[in-house]
């Protein structure tokens, strides 16, 4: 009979003990929960963190799970709750507006993409499931700290970079973006993170009417705004299309 390999049996039980409790653990707790000398399991989580499977807060030094997991975990991300009452409405969005469609969630103070759309035409275009967006200037990102208390105090708690001139990153103004936004029900980053790219997003609500994701279309800004201004047509699209993923999710009626 083989025997297992000890080193991957504990990075198994690593991952399953940051999956299963809070959401950060710091190097001794991680260590005394599974009997490991402090010496060992740093190792274990440095080659897990090196390979992106796990993350590290700067600041406090604790450690999380990482984004790799999702670029891996593709027959989860197919029986995820979201993600798989997105899939018509998406597909839908995406042929009606001529762009691509991002679906995004909260994670480690930025926006983890989980479903992604491509445009509906003969362009190169390369898959973003997985990636992250920041919380400060994307339209999914002001959306989610629009609309979650911790996406809030995350984009408030950590550096909003100035990714152009156009990047809202004072903390006054920013909240003011979030008012707005909660105003009228969506989002909007016209080149304020890539330039001449805008894009458009909403918040989508789970059966308890609370904010689990957000969807919304990217494209050049002189099709998504070529008077200057977004296309009301397609602010309606995609809130249409958050809707109709919260129903699903039963939300109920928004």
């Amino acid at each position: 009979m083989a025997r297992n390999i000890q080193s991957l049996e504990r990075a198994a039980a690593m991952l399953r003990l940051l999956g299963g409790g809070e959401r950060r653990l710091g190097l001794s707790d991680i260590a005394s929960s599974l009997g490991l000398a402090k010496g060992t399991a740093h190792g274990i989580l440095r080659t897990l963190q090196q390979e992106g499977f796990v993350e590290q807060d700067e600041a406090s030094g604790r450690y999380q799970l990482g984004a790799e997991l999702l670029r891996l975990g593709t027959t989860y991300l197919d029986v995820h709750e979201l993600r798989a009452r997105a899939l018509v409405w998406t597909d839908d969005l995406a042929r009606s507006s001529g762009e691509s469609v991002h679906l995004g969630v909260l994670h480690q103070q930025g926006v983890l993409i989980v479903h992604h759309v491509f445009r509906p035409d003969d362009s190169r275009q390369v898959l973003e499931i997985g990636a992250m967006q920041p919380l400060h200037s994307t339209a999914l990102g002001k959306v989610l700290s629009a609309y979650d208390p911790v996406a809030h105090s995350e984009a408030l708690e950590s550096r909003r970079t100035a990714f152009t001139d156009r990047t809202v990153h004072d903390p006054e103004a920013f909240e003011q973006v979030l008012d707005l936004t909660r105003a009228r029900g969506w989002a909007a980053d016209v080149e304020e993170t890539w330039e001449g790219v805008a894009s458009v997003a909403a918040p989508v609500h789970d059966r308890r009417r609370m904010p689990v994701g957000a969807v919304g279309v990217t494209g050049a800004v002189e099709r998504l705004c070529p008077s200057g201004e977004l296309r009301p047509e397609l602010i309606a699209a995609v809130r249409d299309c958050a809707r109709a993923v919260s129903r699903d999710l039963g939300a109920g009626r928004f």
